[in-house]
């Protein structure tokens, strides 16, 4: 059984990645879409992709720029979406969009130079505190704080969100669970509303991180093209998803997606 699995994983002698056959695009497609769901819902479902990038060949660097593809797209078709029925602040979501882009400029261009692998400790430390707010006080996750979301951006916004850039700049995985716990906690967002905020916002700034990768030749456009398609699907189908069901559904979604990512981080 294993043989005939394996042989549908063909390595070319020459780059040393996996041969694109039908099976191979087919489970980059469910991967993408798979990442495009747990990206729009909550956050941290790049490391889908970002491991089966890995599996097949890619380098951690490359198969970070190459991730970037398809978080572009399906921001974007999530992103239309919340916009479309309501739910997406793109007057804050502009001018969040400054401080957030000049971090993931610098995030980007030390990702270029070094290892991704080396923040999973801390990333997953930071989940399991994130886990607490969750619970701790949930009324704010259902429920929109008019004071704070009518307000313009605060200098201390400034300073969070810059700092978020860096880190999405830097390896993506997990920024969507960052920027959801900032925009409820911190800016008075609802958490369906914060979801649009979040995709649109991550759409605004992940052009400029993939020109830094593919600036410093790290992306595959093969592998990424073809898992954003999937991503496109995904992101769809789950900002509807979110309109639809409201904020309690999704702090559920949320906390049970933070306790799978520290369990794969520290575990596995």
């Amino acid at each position: 059984m294993w043989e005939s699995i394996s042989s549908y994983f063909v390595l070319n002698p020459e780059t040393g990645l996996v041969v694109l056959t039908w099976p191979v695009v087919v489970l980059l497609v469910i991967a993408g879409f798979l990442t495009g769901v747990i990206n729009t819902l909550a956050g941290s479902g790049t490391v889908i992709t970002y491991s089966l990038f890995m599996f097949l060949g890619l380098p951690a660097n490359i198969a970070n720029g190459t991730n970037r593809f398809g978080v572009i797209l399906q921001t974007f078709s999530s992103s239309a979406t919340f916009w479309k029925n309501g739910k997406l602040d793109t007057k804050k979501g502009l001018w969040l969009a400054i401080p957030i882009v000049l971090g993931t400029l610098i995030g980007a261009h030390f990702a270029t130079h070094m290892k991704p692998e080396s923040l999973e400790i801390w990333l997953g430390i930071f989940m399991l505190i994130m886990l607490v707010f969750v619970f701790y006080n949930p009324e704010k996750w259902l429920i929109e704080q008019i004071e704070k979301t009518s307000k313009k951006v605060t200098w201390s916004q400034y300073v969070i969100f810059f700092l978020i850039g860096i880190y999405g700049g830097f390896i993506h995985i997990g920024v969507g669970i960052f920027l959801l716990v900032v925009l409820v906690l911190n800016a008075g967002y609802d958490l369906v509303k914060a979801n649009g905020l979040k995709v649109f916002l991550v759409f605004l700034y992940s052009p400029f991180a993939l020109a830094v990768f593919i600036y410093f030749n790290q992306v595959n456009y093969s592998y990424g093209l073809i898992a954003a398609l999937g991503n496109i699907v995904g992101g769809i189908l789950a900002s509807k998803f979110a309109i639809r069901k409201g904020a309690g559904v999704l702090r559920w979604f949320l906390a049970v997606i933070i306790v799978l990512f520290c369990v794969q981080l520290f575990f596995f």
